[in-house]
């Protein structure tokens, strides 16, 4: 953890000006969040005293994610990353989220201070930013800890959101359906293939899912990623499902992430929950992947919320399987150049 110096006799006024290593700290750690198709749809504007969240929208999924509703999930984990890097850095912050109605794109003003840190609490969570990754292979039958579980409970709803579990087999099976039945639906619209094709990039590149051989044994077995010209020529939704429903039946424990409405500002909140839960688990030495395909389809996501036994007026923002198994390679990353304005 890098520590700078700190002048208990400072006072609360804004940092007269970020020096440009505890910025590119900063926001390097923020660009580690996950996103959706690993498209790192964020762009930060640095000032004198304050950092600007802002959301790319060229970046944007409009076929899977038509309301940006997982972009802007996507840059509230980046806002997370960036709250726990400015706490590890000894720096207070005050946060206003959405502070103009003339500028949608504008997500999120990082006000910067003296005096006393703020969130000092997160500052542990930093070295679990680099180790995140996001494991697609199947995870071991070994149960996580009550302990652990309540731990994620609680990470989540710190950051103001609903939270739900699932452990037992009957609850995992039939979410499992809910994730085979949205996967047959999306692979069976071709855009929804050639969508997810246009992200599927050699791993040289900074951004995307890379594909790692061209077989389509490969492309079938979701625990490597894609193969772009496979997907965007062959309807595999067959054995997506299978391989995606033995996935989620098969890991020890499902965590859904809800909200009791569903705007910007709750999807906001729901990425932040997302990364704080995802950077608690890997403190624990466990692994997490996405199963969201039934929020992503319209008609399933209720029945998902159901399942789970949430109230009717939650609606699920994101599911996440976790267990214990080996990590991925880490994603790539776009450069600092390319996110910062």
């Amino acid at each position: 953890m890098l520590d700078k110096p700190h002048d208990p006799a400072a006072d609360t006024s804004p940092v007269d000006k970020l020096d440009d290593y505890a910025l590119r700290y900063a926001v390097r750690h923020a660009t580690l969040a996950p996103s959706s198709h690993n498209s790192q749809p964020w762009r930060f504007v640095p000032g004198q005293d304050r950092i600007l969240l802002c959301a790319d929208r060229l970046r944007a999924l409009p076929v899977v994610d038509p309301f940006d509703r997982e972009l802007i999930i996507s840059c509230g984990a980046a806002l997370f990353n960036l709250r726990v890097a400015l706490a590890s850095l000894d720096i207070g912050y005050a946060i206003t989220l959405f502070p103009t109605s003339l500028d949608p794109d504008l997500l999120a003003d990082v006000r910067l201070l003296r005096g006393q840190p703020v969130g000092a609490e997160l500052a542990p969570l930093l070295n679990a930013i680099s180790r995140r990754v996001t494991t697609r292979r199947p995870f071991s039958p070994a149960p996580v800890a009550a302990a652990i579980e309540h731990a994620l409970l609680e990470a989540a709803r710190a950051e103001g959101v609903e939270v739900a579990c699932a452990t037992e087999t009957a609850t995992r099976e039939a979410i499992a359906d809910l994730v085979a039945a949205a996967d047959q639906r999306q692979f069976a619209d071709p855009r929804f293939r050639r969508e997810l094709a246009k992200w599927i990039h050699p791993r040289h590149t900074g951004d995307g899912m890379p594909a790692y051989s061209a077989g389509i044994g490969s492309l079938l077995d979701f625990a490597t990623p894609l193969v772009a010209s496979a997907i965007r020529t062959f309807d595999v939704g067959g054995g997506v499902a299978a391989t995606h429903r033995a996935l989620a039946a098969g890991s020890p424990l499902l965590l859904c992430i809800a909200t009791n409405v569903d705007d910007a500002q709750a999807w906001l909140a729901a990425g932040e929950a997302l990364e704080r839960v995802l950077l608690v688990l890997t403190s624990h030495g466990l692994c997490a992947s996405y199963l969201n395909q039934p929020i992503e389809v319209g008609e399933l996501r209720a029945q998902l919320g159901a399942v789970l036994g949430m109230p009717a007026s939650a609606c699920p923002q994101l599911l996440l399987r976790i267990g214990h198994g080996t990590p991925d390679a880490p994603s790539p990353r776009r450069p600092l150049s390319e996110v910062v304005a």
